[in-house]
């Protein structure tokens, strides 16, 4: 078993050339075009949804219209287009690739923005966005996209973000899981997960028991079913909410004390008295980071320790989050990073399994705090803070018990990655609310209740539909209804669209002007006797964030700032014969380790060197930071 798992990590590892990226070509043909199948097959076996009756939503755009703008969803192919058009029309700034094949084989680009003639983006401060890893949070890609525009069409007019780009690399990827994005906008499903194959249920079929839209309207809504029999009322665990005065709105009681049973729309296709338990795929992205991560549910042997319900096989398992990490460790030089998805809303970060005051560098937490505050200050979202603490507490009780809730911890978490492992300001930030704009009644809860109250006082009632009577085969008499799932609970109606992922892009750009930035204030050469000189360097932090977080010393993740001389090799070899000698016997590689530079900290590096020929030497100064950038300078000794 052990010696199988490595091999399989190896032989996936081995396949990520991340630095060997290919150039992007849009691919034509996806496999739901083929409208004769009702299903389609990767690696031989059936895999996904029916496509031969596709749904065309109005709140998506499905071609790519003359101009790109924020009245309507966009699909993935749409996006792709888009990508496409503006790496041809600003090439100088833009580069866009390939970074690997989803599981259905779908591209996953991803596009680099910084001024070419100003350097390499490896050697400058780089943050990276992506959208997209939830299938179903599709208001995370939108704010890539529209990050993505801002930025390409104010370069060159807005100084801040000309500064930026001419300094610094920015790293975009709109569509972490294409194939759920894909699935989610063109069927009726509204899965979170990948739509890899995967037995949620522990019976060893897989994918057996999806939701179905029984009523044809191409959206899955909930069932309510009265109870009347005893085995109903035994099982009954919703009432219809007294508190709200529509009467639309269902709450959940202790089985047994309620009036209803709740379903989501569908039928018990495996007969095992569960609705809709096993759908399409069922692995989360965001459970498979290698930090912290635990085994699925039902993989802990001993039945006493912590399992993670979507972890995967492994760490890494799924390709898509391999796509992601890897890229990340053979881009050390990226220190912010923003990877989102939908609905609390939240500024979302690290610990994921601890206290941070436990886990966290006091003057690493210090800036994460300042970065909170700094999205509140474009988004006004609730909340800011950790996932163990915040997150899981945040409504502070239960809703049921009243008991107080505690800190639950989540595994294999981006967040954790990006602190722990990576050493990074690292936030998975969480768009959108279901319309619980603002505590209508007054209970320090945005729930539901609240929801609904936005939802007729401003969005005309569109994000509800009223309960409606179905005849089910199995169920008898059911009433269909409830939140839209797509374009109300995970994501806004489309009037809300471009307010949600502006104010979230305009935060991560404002992170992203925030990078460490070493700047050279000064370089002198001074001839101290005959054949001596002494080179000196001078430099800066002009940045906001220090060259490495505490924990990114910790982990290794990034060296310490250096500063080198650089000769032809023909001036330095021959050790004592050398026509350039370093005289200080110790900087065998001619380098000098200066630590790590902090926010306005200046340093400097002097070097004593003795030349022996009588003709003019030039040389190259190198300034190296992993997360601050690298410079060179020339200069003469003569």
């Amino acid at each position: 078993m052990k010696k199988s798992f490595l091999l399989t990590l190896l032989t996936l590892s081995s396949g990520l050339a991340i630095s060997q990226v290919k150039p992007f070509t849009p691919q034509e043909v996806f496999p739901e075009d083929n409208q004769k199948l009702k299903f389609y097959t990767v690696s031989g076996e059936r895999h996904g949804p029916s496509f031969f009756k596709k749904f065309n939503f109005p709140e998506v755009e499905y071609s790519p219209g003359e101009v790109l703008n924020f009245e309507h969803y966009h699909t993935v192919e749409v996006m792709y287009h888009w990508y496409k058009v503006w790496a041809e029309k600003y090439p100088e700034i833009v580069d866009l690739y390939e970074v690997g094949k989803s599981f259905e084989g779908r591209p996953i680009i991803q596009m680099t923005i910084t001024n070419k003639k100003t350097g390499k983006d490896t050697d400058k401060p780089a943050a990276y966005f992506e959208g997209g890893r939830h299938s179903g949070e599709i208001t995370s890609s939108e704010s890539i996209l529209w990050l993505t525009q801002h930025i390409l069409e104010n370069y060159g007019k807005d100084p801040e973000i000309t500064a930026l780009v001419d300094t610094k690399a920015v790293y975009l990827r709109p569509q972490n899981n294409p194939d759920g994005s894909n699935l989610y906008l063109r069927t009726e499903q509204r899965n979170r997960s990948t739509v890899k194959p995967h037995d949620n249920d522990r019976d060893g079929l897989l994918d057996e028991d999806p939701e179905e839209d029984l009523d044809g309207d191409g959206v899955i809504y909930q069932m309510r079913k009265k109870a009347v029999t005893p085995e109903e009322k035994e099982k009954a665990n919703f009432i219809v909410d007294p508190e709200d005065p529509s009467k639309k709105l269902m709450k959940r009681v202790f089985a047994g004390k309620g009036d209803y049973l709740v379903y989501t729309e569908g039928y018990d296709n495996d007969g095992d008295g569960s609705y809709n338990e096993d759908g399409i795929g069922g692995l989360d992205l965001h459970r498979n980071y290698p930090e912290n991560w635990r085994p699925d549910t039902g993989g802990d042997l001993t039945g006493r320790g912590y399992t993670q319900n979507g972890a995967g096989e492994f760490p890494m398992s799924e390709v898509e989050s391999r796509y992601t990490v890897m890229w990340m460790l053979t881009h050390p030089n990226i220190s912010v990073v923003n990877s989102m998805d939908t609905r609390v809303p939240m500024h979302l970060r690290a610990p994921s399994t601890s206290k941070a005051e436990e886990r966290m560098y006091p003057s690493d937490l210090a800036i994460y705090k300042k970065m909170d505050q700094l999205g509140l200050s474009f988004t006004a979202y609730p909340w800011a803070g950790d996932v163990y603490e915040t997150y899981a507490t945040r409504y502070k009780v239960n809703s049921m018990t009243g008991d107080p809730l505690k800190p639950t911890p989540l595994f294999g978490h981006g967040p954790d990655f990006g602190y722990f492992y990576y050493g990074s300001i690292w936030y998975g930030d969480e768009l959108w609310n279901n319309g619980a704009m603002k505590d209508y009644n007054g209970d320090g809860i945005y729930d539901d209740f609240d929801g609904l109250r936005w939802d007729e006082e401003a969005n005309e009632g569109k994000g509800f539909k009223s309960w409606t009577t179905f005849q089910h085969p199995v169920l008898g008499e059911v009433e269909i209804g409830g939140f839209h799932p797509k374009f109300f609970g995970q994501n806004g109606p489309t009037w809300q669209l471009e307010n949600w992922a502006k104010k979230q892009a305009l935060f991560n750009l404002a992170m992203a002007k925030k990078l460490p930035q070493l700047t050279i204030t000064d370089l002198k050469v001074n001839k101290l006797k005959s054949g001596e000189f002494e080179i000196s360097l001078e430099w800066t932090n002009s940045g906001e964030l220090p060259v490495a977080l505490e924990q990114a010393k910790l982990v290794k993740i990034v060296q310490e700032d250096r500063v080198s001389l650089n000769f032809d090799r023909e001036l330095t070899k021959g050790f004592e014969d050398a026509k350039v000698q370093i005289l200080d016997p110790d900087l065998f590689d001619k380098t000098i380790y200066a630590g790590y530079t902090g926010v306005g900290e200046k340093k400097s590096a002097t070097f004593k060197v003795k030349v022996t020929t009588d003709e003019e030497v030039k040389g190259k100064i190198r300034l190296s930071s992993t997360r601050g950038g690298f410079f060179e300078k020339e200069f003469t000794l003569k």
